[in-house]
């Protein structure tokens, strides 16, 4: 359980630039025997309460050395995330000296202690909701996802509460992270950003990596610490793919219309990067004076529109109807936003028009059923659009990358093609060349992904 599987090895390349500012910090193992004991709440608290991890810790609960297959959960939960999740050394990464140089660079003072850098690396919630056991230092930790656990740490190991649907275990303060949707909508919190926490080109520029994300390679890289139910939903993958890819989109569109209502505009984060931060070369040797510029003006940095390059197969796929009507709205959308200052109410009107599509589609892909031939199908599709999609800049591309993973590691594991290394072996192909984004030229990016098509079968 706690070993990446094959498939998902690549997408530690595409993965390390937003994980990077965790990375670069100490790699702080601790010691499960050393866990803290089963805290107490705040009984006398007229509000849900967050506890802390330690709450969770016990060799009884969730801090097991050694997964246990007896009962339904592996009760390592806790060992998995401290020592191996990347989420527990949020905190600690900002005192290192990129976070310091950032905070410098911003006027933030300590990082630590800074609201803007604790809104996404740490449980920064009032204190009035933090109980005598709750540390800040924990950084993202157990209830940043399932939500504070007061109301809930002694009820949720029984047989009653498991009867509970999700609706009724949050009116405890449990979150639904069972559902794909209500998951994908936590995750993007952070990964994607709120009014509240963002990322935006200013902190880009004092060195914040930029945001990208796909459900379910991230969660693989988490590592996962809970059982994936693949007996009762063998392409579980492949919908947590294809919902993510569906909330990803609709929350990118509203915290455009948002930025667009915003005091700073056109705030370039919604832009392509690399369009403007890439390694200047020769103009002969100029892939993207090769490629040209069609629907906008030279010069103007274009809108990144990623997270629909791949998503838009999968809709063609399942709704012909609503795939034309997107289609219209999008393109309306990265012609609006691809221009030297795009007109606020429109990017307002068009940005809501599409998420208004997107939304329904979302929650009926967490309750669609895949088999192998709709997965190759969809496999098929993406790689039909490599000219496409590599032309769309490095983004695409990672977004190409990762989902061609993410299904592939789904499809092998059911239909079991002879070829899977093969296979394999040219999608890792395709991560080498996301490493240096300077680097990068849609031309061999598309060959990469025609060679993958080809093999697929």
């Amino acid at each position: 359980m706690d070993t990446l599987p094959e498939g998902k090895r690549p997408l530690l390349l595409a993965a390390a630039l937003l994980l990077a500012p965790l990375a670069l910090g100490a790699w702080r193992l601790s010691s499960v025997a050393a866990a803290p004991a089963l805290s107490t709440p705040d009984q006398d608290s007229p509000v849900s309460q967050y506890t802390g991890p330690g709450s969770c810790a016990s060799t009884s609960c969730h801090g097991s050395v050694k997964p246990r297959d007896e009962t339904r959960v592996l009760q390592n939960e806790y060992s998995i995330w401290v020592v191996r999740d990347k989420h527990s050394k949020a905190y600690s990464i900002l005192a290192g000296p990129v976070g310091v140089r950032m905070a410098r660079i911003l006027g933030l003072g300590e990082p630590q202690k800074a609201p803007r850098c604790l809104a996404c690396h740490a449980l920064d919630v009032p204190a009035a909701e933090r109980a005598r056991t709750f540390d800040l230092s924990e950084g993202v930790s157990c209830e940043s996802c399932h939500g504070p656990a007061s109301q809930w740490l002694g009820r949720h190991t029984t047989k009653e509460w498991q009867s509970l649907s999700g609706v009724e275990k949050a009116r405890s303060g449990m979150y639904d992270t069972d559902d794909v949707v209500r998951r994908s909508e936590k995750c993007l919190t952070c990964h994607l950003g709120t009014p509240e926490k963002f990322v935006d080109h200013e902190l880009i520029a004092a060195g914040h990596p930029d945001l990208f994300f796909e459900l379910d390679s991230f969660t693989d890289l988490m590592p996962r610490h809970w059982k994936q139910p693949l007996e009762k939903d063998p392409w579980l993958g492949v919908r947590e793919w294809g919902t993510g890819q569906a909330v990803q989109l609709r929350a990118s569109l509203e915290r455009l219309a948002g930025r667009a209502r915003s005091n700073i505009w056109p705030e370039y984060a919604e832009l392509q990067c690399f369009a403007c931060h890439h390694n200047l070369t020769r103009a002969e040797d100029s892939w993207r004076q090769e490629h040209g510029y069609p629907g906008r003006r030279p010069g103007n940095p274009p809108w990144n529109a990623s997270r629909y390059a791949v998503f838009r197969e999968l809709v063609r796929q399942m709704d012909g109807e609503s795939a034309g009507k997107l289609d219209a709205e999008m393109t309306r959308l990265w012609e609006t936003m691809s221009r030297l200052n795009p007109e606020r109410d429109a990017v307002v009107t068009l940005a809501g028009n599409a998420a208004g599509i997107v939304a329904p589609l979302a929650a009926r892909l967490n309750g669609q059923t895949y088999d192998a031939a709709s997965t190759l199908r969809l496999l098929q599709r993406i790689c039909a659009q490599a000219d496409v999609i590599s032309g769309q800049g490095e983004r695409a591309a990672e977004q190409a990358a990762m989902a061609l993973d993410s299904l592939y590691v789904a499809y092998s594991r059911n239909a079991k093609p002879a070829n899977a290394e093969e296979v394999r072996a040219a999608i890792n192909a395709l991560f080498q060349q996301l490493e240096n984004p300077s680097n990068y030229n849609p031309t061999r990016f598309a060959a990469g992904m025609r060679k993958v098509g080809s093999l697929l079968r």
